[in-house]
């Protein structure tokens, strides 16, 4: 049971008004990605080549933006018990369209390249799906572990571990192993270890699939050499040009240098002109440092960590653990993105390919990530004024304490509420 003020709070929780300062740092960082991508759009029309219009990647992200901002809204006035409802079709689905790039390879509608198949290309459109893949596991997991609070088997090793367990290893498998997108993985792996930390599963529970993502983590880095050579090479820190990933690191450390402190302004780009791979997509940190230098970044940094406080500001006043599991699923795929991607530019991880959230040119990851903060704003109806610390501190007062797999001490142990 609920004690306190959170008992309360969570008694007189009623439909209000939506949290508006979500939409505001959102807004700002897609308005953001908007001019960078007008900014840089002219050197990129003409490293492409053609007859090509130099506003013609502002054109298309300006597309992809009115898309996703329908995305937004769309989940945004959809109740939350919707994606409950059919989380079970929702994620069998995508891990059916995870599988068709690869299996598609040898039509014109599984786009692969270097071996690597991530894209479905339906004529007039392309997508990613493991953009999809994400929001389904987000939906699918936050159900999951919300029914196993429920029945007071969150510790359960049958009744949870087993089946995370499996569903893990079938998303790497697609994710890592057939679309050999060993980025998208560590994201699906930050998802399962955020969702499982914030429900209050034990430490136990907790450090086996740490273990489990580490071993499978380490099994796709050595079938892969590719990603062993991109390992090396962020480890030895290769200075040579003839190496792509060592090229790659050593661009975007020059364009995040030559910044300086007020930057050199918009237009003035020189990494943009074909020296700097990806841009527009994976590298658009380093080009935001490059036109607004060190100040800039670190508005842009403050802009970012006052969207994931919000998002966690939300969580920690969600009386409902349905809704609060959601909320860390959304959390940690916007923080890994953007940690994973902000911190490849500064050569403080290896390069992975993961765009930086709401600002890096592209279609399908803007889309998802819109509506899953158009969830997240949904959601910010049915919060409560007193935040539900007293029950957090429990469920880590249960896991502090080592309850084992099973719960025998206290079969709830880590429940949010009883509902």
């Amino acid at each position: 049971m609920l004690r306190g003020g959170a008992e309360r709070a969570a008694s007189i929780v009623r439909k209000h008004k939506p949290d508006m300062l979500l939409v505001l740092f959102v807004g700002i960082l897609v308005l953001l990605g908007l001019i960078i991508i007008y900014a840089i759009s002219p050197p990129l029309a003409a490293r492409a080549g053609g007859d090509i219009d130099p506003n013609h990647f502002m054109y298309r992200q300006l597309l992809y933006l009115l898309i996703g901002i329908g995305a937004f809204v769309g989940a945004f006035l959809i109740p939350v018990n919707f994606w409950r409802s059919i989380q079970g079709k929702l994620i069998v689905g995508a891990l059916i369209l995870g599988v068709m790039p690869y299996l598609l390879q040898s039509t014109s509608i599984g786009l692969c390249a270097n071996g690597a198949c991530r894209w479905l290309n339906l004529g007039i459109i392309s997508f990613q799906p493991a953009e999809i893949m994400k929001f389904a596991l987000v939906v699918f997991l936050a159900s999951f572990l919300a029914a196993r609070m429920k029945q007071g088997k969150l510790n359960d090793f049958q009744a949870t571990l087993v089946p995370v367990g499996i569903i893990l290893f079938v998303v790497s498998v697609i994710v890592v192993g057939l679309q050999q997108d060993l980025g998208t993985g560590i994201t699906i792996f930050a998802i399962f270890i955020t969702m499982l930390f914030m429900s209050g599963a034990n430490r136990r529970i907790l450090a086996m699939v740490a273990a489990g993502v580490l071993a499978l983590g380490t099994m796709f880095i050595i079938i892969a050499p590719h990603r062993i050579e991109r390992i090396l090479t962020f480890v030895q820190h290769s200075s040579s040009t003839e190496d792509e990933m060592g090229y790659h690191i050593n661009q975007a450390l020059i364009a995040v240098g030559s910044g300086g402190l007020t930057g050199k302004g918009l237009g003035q780009s020189v990494q943009a002109f074909g020296y700097l791979p990806e841009a527009a997509n994976d590298s658009i940190f380093a080009i935001l440092a490059e036109i607004f230098g060190f100040l800039g970044t670190v508005a842009v940094l403050g802009i970012f960590a006052a969207l994931l406080m919000r998002l966690l500001k939300i969580m920690d006043h969600s009386p409902n653990p349905y809704h609060r599991l959601l909320m860390a699923g959304i959390f940690g795929w916007v923080f890994s993105h953007a940690v994973v991607n902000i911190g490849a530019m500064l050569g403080i991880f290896p390069l992975t390919g993961i765009t930086l959230p709401f600002v890096s040119f592209g279609g399908t990851s803007l889309l998802f990530m819109l509506a899953a903060l158009g969830v997240a704003l949904q959601i910010s109806r049915y919060t409560s004024h007193l935040p539900q610390t007293n029950v957090t501190k429990g469920a880590y007062e249960d896991r502090r304490r080592g309850r084992g797999i099973g719960g025998a001490r206290n079969p709830s142990a880590g429940s949010f509420s009883r509902t």
